[in-house]
């Protein structure tokens, strides 16, 4: 007896969360924002990019919204990242870590959860740029 063939959909399913599979589909905050004051891009290890803009008001993320070249995994983390980090203050969106991002779309397989720290390391960025902007004259 051969295997039993699985579709696309069934397969998916096997490896990620519903979580996943519904921001990885319907990202959330995905585009470039308009009247942004901070930005940050990384490119990761694996070759995919992922950009993050804010608009930031009081201290806090009032807006975020991302763009990523990358797979339906980091669309997802990256879609997670945003709703995760938008009304937080800047000291809060900072100690977001990286399992905060795992625990949130209910695991990633391992050789993905690299997906969760570039998204995190990107909005790490963005905070930097502006608070290095914010200081200089």
């Amino acid at each position: 007896m051969g295997e039993i063939p699985v579709n696309y959909e069934t397969a998916m399913k096997q490896f990620y969360s519903k979580t996943v599979l519904d921001h990885g589909r319907n990202p959330r905050n995905l585009g470039d924002l308009e009247e942004t004051n901070a930005f940050g891009i990384v490119t990761g290890h694996c070759g995919d990019t992922i950009g993050i803009w804010l608009k930031i008001e009081d201290n806090k993320i009032a807006e975020i919204s991302f763009s990523t070249d990358g797979c339906m995994t980091l669309l997802a983390v990256g879609s997670m990242v945003t709703e995760l980090a938008k009304g937080k203050s800047l000291t809060d969106a900072q100690n977001l870590c990286q399992q905060d991002i795992l625990d949130a779309l209910g695991g990633l397989p391992e050789e993905s959860e690299h997906c969760a720290l570039l998204a995190l390391d990107t909005l790490k960025e963005a905070i930097r740029n502006y608070q290095s902007m914010k200081r200089s004259p």
